[in-house]
């Protein structure tokens, strides 16, 4: 589906770090000075999930394929952006392209890496992005809404478009972020060509230093607490314990180098899937001898919709869908003894796709 999931935040807070860590096909430099990422690097990601591994032990295919989704490390952000300070105006401009937003956040003391804002204070730091965004937004809004006032006296499109670009100017003036606003499907799709950036889902990461990579500290709780309004995941992580797990090439070494540090698994697993889940993506499997694969598709897709994503033909000659839940896939072993209980359901297209569904599509074109 190419959805893209865009890492942001201030200069030297771990962004590239980070997404040599996530990265499975492409690193990125991670340096300790301003700009050091120029143009977006873009990586795919493997998605972990379980049930994939699970469903592989039962079937023994050939090949097991996990789906992915794109992360893109862009450049650093500074005080002046949405003015072209900076990168600003390329910074800006990248983050429109992505559909969702990663904010990494310094949320730990090192007098050996650069900061020009001061002393450590994560909710500032957020802020700050926060404010380029909105105000970059507003430029984009008040450009819209003069157009859409003069056509309005003789468009009725153009009059409902100036009442919504009028709420939009109240919120951003207010400092508030488009997402906040309560904008019904109708309404997000009358400005959905200015591509505004604080309407972006975000999830932030909360980057500590290694003593409180479990626990959490000051920094990140204060995080914590100021995004509690926007009901958004913070995710505290150490993104250089990370990335050294990542560059590991044998699980049994990832293994104990986790030990060591007391972790279960990498928090990158939880970053990944978070991320997943705010783009408002989930999966469903196809299970045979030749391979075991997750599909990404949107929520409340319907079958023949999720077919397409396999090839375009199953959704146009779609016929019906072979369904069995993975929970019964799991309990009877295969989809032979699934079957043989009465646990595989045959499903039309109006079939809304539910997350872990195993299937098997018929069609005819």
């Amino acid at each position: 589906m190419a959805l893209q999931a865009g890492i942001v935040g201030l200069p030297n807070v771990g962004k590239s770090t980070l997404f040599n860590a996530v990265s499975n096909n492409a690193k990125a430099q991670a340096s300790n000075y301003r700009f050091c990422t120029i143009d977006p690097n873009v990586g795919l990601v493997d998605v972990p999930d379980e049930r994939l591994n699970k469903l592989a032990e039962l079937v023994q295919p050939n090949r097991i394929v996990p789906t992915q989704i794109e992360i893109v490390d862009i450049a650093g952000l500074v005080r002046g952006a949405s003015k072209g300070e900076g990168l600003g105006n390329k910074f800006l401009g990248n983050i429109r392209e992505v559909d969702a937003i990663i904010h990494v956040i310094r949320c730990f003391e090192d007098e050996n890496i650069l900061r020009e804002e001061g002393a450590i204070n994560p909710v500032s730091d957020k802020e700050i992005i926060e404010t380029e965004l909105q105000l970059k937004d507003l430029e984009s809004v008040e450009k819209k809404f003069s157009r859409s006032e003069k056509m309005a006296k003789t468009d009725p499109k153009a009059k409902a478009e100036v009442e919504i670009l009028k709420r939009c100017l109240q919120h951003l003036e207010q400092g508030k972020n488009i997402r906040t606003l309560d904008l019904s499907k109708e309404e997000a799709q009358a400005i959905a060509d200015l591509f505004l950036l604080t309407s972006k889902p975000v999830l932030y990461v909360a980057n500590v230093d290694e003593p409180s990579m479990h626990t959490g500290n000051k920094f990140s709780n204060a995080l914590i607490e100021a995004v509690k309004a926007e009901a958004a995941k913070v995710i505290v992580m150490n993104n250089n314990i990370e990335a050294q797990i990542s560059e590991m090439d044998h699980a049994e070494d990832q293994q104990m180098f986790m030990e060591e540090y007391g972790m279960k698994e990498p928090a990158l697993n939880r970053l990944i899937q978070s991320a997943y889940e705010l783009l408002n993506l989930q999966t469903y499997f196809t299970a045979g001898v030749q391979e075991v694969r997750a599909w990404t598709i949107g929520q409340g897709w319907k079958a023949p919709q999720a077919a397409s994503v396999i090839h375009t033909d199953f959704e146009k000659g779609f016929i019906k869908a072979e369904v069995i839940s993975y929970n019964d896939f799991v309990n009877y072993k295969s989809e032979a003894a699934a079957r043989d209980a009465g646990r595989l359901r045959i499903e039309g297209k109006e079939y809304m796709v539910k997350d872990g569904d195993v299937m098997h599509f018929r069609f005819n074109v």
